[in-house]
């Protein structure tokens, strides 16, 4: 659905993007992460058009961003992180000279514009003026205006930036909603965001990729130890002990007593060595029943913040 193959981007002597190059399949939605400043904008900017290349190729459905860019276009869906609102007309004026913008079928647009607003819930605000409302209503109206032309891919910058719990919530919940008909490449430094719609993941940093892959994935390829949350009813000490006791183990600590003798432990165990059994095994035999026993993966901030901090250290 799109690809992208050696993408460069120059500014000077400067390289905003350096050598970039993923594919993003259909009916996927790639999570595209990067501190400021990283190339994050840049590459969505090269993808919708927006600005060319210094080296390299972007392919969307197969037509290539240079050579058949209103083709390219015609297939894009772009909310950038300011919605290009005008805030002085209407919301169903607003849609309506999009879709004149991008030559939506006039016998369609009436019905088009009405399905659109129904989907992103601003059906009862179609004769507001867009001054008038909320920043999260506006976020919505951005959206529709990237849906307008049933594009086939949907790039979305920072699309729940300002908003309130609930609102980041259906907005999330809109998305995903979205990925069963569209391709969405999803920009955002909410990652937990991230963990809950997307399932792939690309993290540049200065210009260029630093993983690419599957949260899951990631949490297991970046982690050095896996670490399990366990709580155990028994006396600290004694419980304490018979997990050092099985192999693998690394460190424990007692975390929280919920209650007398009922104490939830932090345990870090050797990567490649599963202790979930062992230790069930360990406690049955000690007569300390496992209350409750969850893991502990690396979140995709941990993830983030490694990948990131790791270049930085390097280059010193």
């Amino acid at each position: 659905m799109i690809e992208i193959q050696n993408l460069t981007k120059n500014y000077g002597q400067i390289k905003a993007v350096n050598n970039i190059s993923f594919t993003v399949e259909k009916g996927e939605i790639l999570g595209f992460l990067g501190p400021n400043g990283a190339g994050k904008t840049t590459t969505m900017n090269i993808i919708t058009g927006y600005i060319p290349s210094s080296e390299g190729t972007v392919k969307v459905c197969g037509y290539d961003i240079l050579e058949n860019p209103k083709e390219v276009k015609k297939r894009i869906g772009y909310l950038p992180e300011q919605p290009p609102v005008y805030t002085d007309m209407t919301v169903k004026d607003y849609l309506e000279f999009v879709s004149e913008l991008k030559s939506v079928d006039k016998k369609k647009r009436r019905a088009q514009i009405s399905d659109i607003m129904e989907l992103v819930k601003i059906g009862d605000h179609r004769n507001r003026l867009i001054k008038n409302l909320s920043k999260g209503y506006r976020q919505r109206v951005g959206l529709a205006q990237a849906l307008v032309g049933s594009p086939e891919v949907l790039i979305l910058d920072e699309p729940t930036v300002g908003l309130d719990p609930k609102q980041i919530i259906e907005i999330r919940r809109l998305i995903k909603a979205l990925g069963r008909e569209h391709t969405i490449i999803l920009s955002s430094h909410i990652l937990p965001e991230v963990s809950a719609v997307c399932e792939r993941v690309v993290i540049i940093n200065k210009g260029e990729i630093a993983a690419i892959d599957t949260p899951e994935n990631l949490s297991k390829g970046f982690g050095t130890a896996s670490k399990l949350s366990v709580t155990i009813a028994g006396p600290k000490s004694s419980v304490t002990g018979y997990i050092r006791g099985i192999y693998g183990v690394k460190y424990v600590e007692p975390n929280i007593e919920k209650e007398k003798d009922v104490v939830n432990y932090i345990i870090e165990s050797d990567k490649d060595i599963d202790i979930r059994r062992p230790l069930f095994f360990a406690m049955a035999k000690a007569g300390y029943p496992i209350i409750e026993m969850k893991s502990l993966n690396m979140t995709l901030e941990d993830i983030f913040l490694q990948v990131t901090t790791r270049e930085e250290e390097v280059e010193h």
